[in-house]
């Protein structure tokens, strides 16, 4: 179960397309809802009412985030995360939002990044994909409603709409394998996914979403999780940089020829030392031996000696004698110690152990 959502970051912008820059009523609409804070969303619906154009915003890709008030449910978060991480970096784009902190809620890559192939239509999703306990990716669809003949309407579900697999003529296996599929080949099912993280010192009752559709971005994600999970163990409590980086990458055009192209992508780098995680001694580390010595020491159970040998270790030593006040010879290990000289040499020791 994952925590409610308490606001979205963007990894990018919108623009006004070509056919919006020319009316003079969408500049205007856009630039007023850019100077109240408004979502992307709002403002392209405002512009499509006032001038008729059914797309009049278009996203671009650029090197900061995107915070604003209006995708928070608490609007002074938003202004917080700015002032608290963001930044000018004086080339003429203000104050902006380049680089933060980010932890994630869980150990497993894909609860922190979960992702699916998704067709949509008009209506809603059409099919989508999702992981089988197998580790490989389905694609399903949600189930035809069941008409209730006595009420002469579609049946309530309770728990929300059914979900089946897939089957028909073009997914018969009901695998989702994007190289088969006609509506991934047609441009109408592509990779939606997103980031689920809490900021350092912003307070809230959930996590703080980042959508991506970048394959890139999913698959460098991806591998640095796995190299803080494989160094360290788990990735709760690992605390992540979330910047943006402008890379090459590879697409094929339509053409099928392969086309090279800068594009800013959304990465996470951690603050450890894999090179001290990875070391390869297997010498214990020098505060575990210490605090052994200590417990083992105060406890009074064995003497502890540097190299973890006992007492009883199988090592024979001269026993050195003494005289009781009976005349009795008796082993030195025999003789009860004066409590002030035992304090004494604790005291002593657990003194000698703090100065290492």
């Amino acid at each position: 179960m994952r925590p409610p959502i308490i606001g979205k970051i963007r990894p990018g912008i919108k623009v006004l397309t070509k056919a919006a820059r020319d009316k003079l009523e969408a500049v205007k609409i856009h630039d007023a809802g850019l100077a109240r804070g408004d979502s992307f969303e709002r403002i392209e619906g405002d512009i499509t009412r006032a001038t008729g154009i059914k797309t009049p915003l278009v996203p671009k890709n650029v090197p900061w985030f995107t915070c604003r008030a209006s995708d928070f449910a608490n609007p002074a978060l938003a202004e917080d995360i700015v002032q608290r991480y963001g930044e000018d970096r004086n080339d003429g784009n203000g104050h902006r939002l380049w680089r933060f902190p980010v932890v994630f809620a869980f150990d497993d890559w894909l609860s922190n990044m979960p992702n699916q192939l998704v067709a949509w239509t008009k209506s809603g999703r059409q099919y989508f994909s999702e992981y089988g306990r197998d580790g490989r990716r389905y694609c399903k669809m949600y189930a035809p409603p069941v008409r209730d003949e006595r009420a002469n309407r579609a049946k309530r579900t309770w728990g929300g709409r059914t979900v089946i697999l897939r089957q028909d003529n073009d997914i018969q296996d009901g695998l989702c394998d994007p190289q088969e599929c006609p509506q991934y080949q047609g441009g109408h099912c592509n990779l939606s996914a997103s980031f689920f993280f809490a900021i350092p010192h912003i307070s809230g009752l959930g996590l703080i979403e980042m959508p991506t559709t970048s394959i890139y971005v999913l698959q460098k994600a991806h591998a640095a999780m796995q190299t803080v999970a494989m160094a360290r163990g788990r990735l709760v409590g690992a605390k992540f940089w979330m910047s943006k980086q402008e890379l090459e990458i590879s697409r094929i055009d339509d053409t099928g020829k392969p086309v090279r192209q800068m594009q800013w992508l959304i990465t996470l780098d951690a603050e450890i030392d894999i090179a001290a995680l990875l070391d390869g001694s297997d010498r214990r580390p020098p505060a575990l031996e210490m605090a052994e010595q200590a417990v083992s020491m105060l406890e009074g159970d064995r003497e502890v000696r540097p190299d973890h040998g006992s007492v009883d270790d199988g090592t024979i030593e001269a026993p050195q004698t003494g005289t009781s006040e009976s005349g009795v010879v008796q082993s030195a290990g025999s003789v009860p110690p004066s409590d002030r000289a035992g304090t004494e040499d604790l005291e002593s020791e657990y003194l000698d152990l703090v100065k290492r």
